[in-house]
């Protein structure tokens, strides 16, 4: 009934020239519709004929402007399209394409459903048939369980893609992190050579200044030189070309003024050793850039604390400390402090930090095993500063004097015959050609060692104690010392 339904409407939308679905049908004022070109090719063929245009069914003459698109016949069309073409889909899904036959069973060998001729067939011969209907649960459960098990991979392959996706940025990160260090340090290369360069031009406009200073003070001697010879000279002409009297007037003062008269050379002109200026070394300071680079990969995050009662006030931050008032005791001509320890404490690894000193006239810093409490009597002044009694420290006294603080020596081991007591440290000068405003202390605990760099002079080495025997835990140290300005923790972008 249906089909038969389906067949009269689509007769209904046939274009009676093409007997072809209607294609952008126009209809005439007689009733009759058609394809848009199939009523157009039709007109230019029969208007040399005929002389005018006719309906090709009804013959019912019409005017061009009279054809009408019709929109409805259309949308019927369309709709019967989708009609035609979903049926033919389920007949293709349901019947055998081989027989027609609709397909009712199911080969277990082939996996494929088949009709009752398939199964009769040489092809299908011995293979084990059923229903479909029969095995779809068992088939639909099979398929549900590898539903589940794709769903799991695809949650594993999202998470893999998302794993991928994450190391991608994290790389990205690094990369770029690495694109600013690397920016970072060659301009600080660069901030190192023109400040090099800076030095050595004021070095040299300095040279010059005081060159020519002495040459304008050697000319202007030379200038009053000249002039006094030629006085002397003017004088003896006058003599030689006046009377007997005029000539042998005060002749012995005129002699003997000549007579001393011994001309001075300037001081410029002396064989002197010039200063040779030039670029540095800087394959030196391209290392010992590289060794501060190298040493500050390890920079630790330090915080002070007070461990006991002292003289000194610590930040709120933990970041800077500071004296608060001195200790005066009748056995000590110098006041000290016990200082502060830094937390964490160090039992392995290597750890870097710098410390802010400017402007200060007295500190000392460096590494220590603990603050021991200690009575003056025993460790006056700065003997108690020795490595052998769990202090690895340098520090700056009375402004200029910079010192590192060694083990005690006995009087056999001064070579000049000066005396010292046993208990004394022996205190090592430290030269510096550029005062420390800013100083890096590396502590490596595996290899012992305590090392100093002035960060200030593009990180050249102070100083550093090797063979430390490191037994325990040890700490950060810092002591301000009598100068109230304040020791301060840089961070490792300031």
């Amino acid at each position: 009934m249906a089909f038969r339904i389906l067949e009269n409407i689509k007769e209904e939308v046939t274009c009676p020239i093409c007997l072809e679905l209607l294609t952008e049908p126009l209809s005439l004022d007689c009733g009759h519709s058609f394809c848009q070109a199939c009523i157009t090719a039709n007109c230019k063929e029969s208007m040399p004929h005929q002389g005018e245009r006719s309906c090709p069914l009804c013959r019912i003459s019409y005017q061009s402007e009279s054809l009408r698109p019709n929109r409805h016949l259309a949308s019927i069309v369309e709709r019967l399209k989708e009609v035609v073409l979903s049926t033919e889909e389920e007949q293709k899904v349901d019947h055998c394409a081989r027989h027609g036959e609709k397909l009712l069973l199911f080969c277990e060998q082939d996996g494929n459903v088949i009709c009752w001729l398939c199964e009769r067939s040489q092809e299908h011969r011995g293979h084990h048939t059923f229903l479909a209907e029969e095995v779809a649960q068992k088939y639909r459960e099979k398929l549900q369980v590898a539903l589940e098990m794709m769903r799991q991979k695809q949650q594993d392959a999202e998470k893999l893609e998302a794993d991928v996706r994450k190391e991608q940025a994290s790389w990205k990160i690094q990369i770029q992190n690495d694109k600013t260090n690397i920016m970072a340090e060659f301009k600080q290369l660069r901030d190192i050579l023109d400040c090099e360069e800076n030095n050595e031009l004021q070095n040299l406009e300095k040279e010059e200044k005081n060159i020519l200073k002495r040459f304008v003070q050697s000319e202007n001697d030379m200038v009053l030189q000249t002039q006094s010879v030629r006085v002397l000279i003017s004088d003896l002409e006058h003599r030689l070309q006046g009377s007997v009297m005029e000539l042998l007037q005060g002749v012995n003062d005129v002699i003997k003024r000549i007579e001393k008269v011994t001309l001075q050379k300037p001081e410029i002109f002396l064989n002197e050793k010039r200063r040779v200026f030039g670029a540095p070394n800087l394959k030196g300071m391209l290392q010992v850039f590289k060794e501060l680079t190298e040493v500050q990969r390890y920079w630790a995050h330090v915080t002070l604390v007070s461990s006991h009662p002292s003289c000194t006030v610590i930040s709120e931050d933990g970041r800077q400390v500071r004296c608060q008032e001195q200790i005066h005791h009748p056995f000590l001509k110098v006041k000290y402090f016990n200082g502060v320890l830094g937390s964490p404490s160090i039992t392995s690894g290597k750890h870097y930090w710098e410390v802010d000193v400017s402007n200060k006239s007295a500190w000392i810093l460096g590494v220590c095993v603990s603050l021991k409490r200690t009575t003056y009597r025993n460790f006056p002044g700065t003997e108690k500063y020795q490595p052998k009694n769990g202090y690895w420290v340098i520090g700056l006294q009375n402004e200029d004097n910079y010192s590192a603080f060694q083990d005690s020596v006995k009087y056999s081991d001064f070579q000049d015959g000066s005396h010292s007591t046993p208990s004394a440290p022996l205190i090592v000068p430290l030269f510096m050609t550029v005062c420390p405003n800013r100083v890096g202390v590396f502590l490596d605990y595996e290899a012992c060692t305590v090392s100093f760099f002035n960060v200030t002079n593009n990180g050249f080495l102070i100083y550093k104690f090797s063979n430390c025997g490191f037994s325990c835990r040890v700490f950060p140290y810092f002591n301000p010392m009598t100068c109230e300005l304040p020791m301060t923790l840089c961070s490792p972008r300031s």
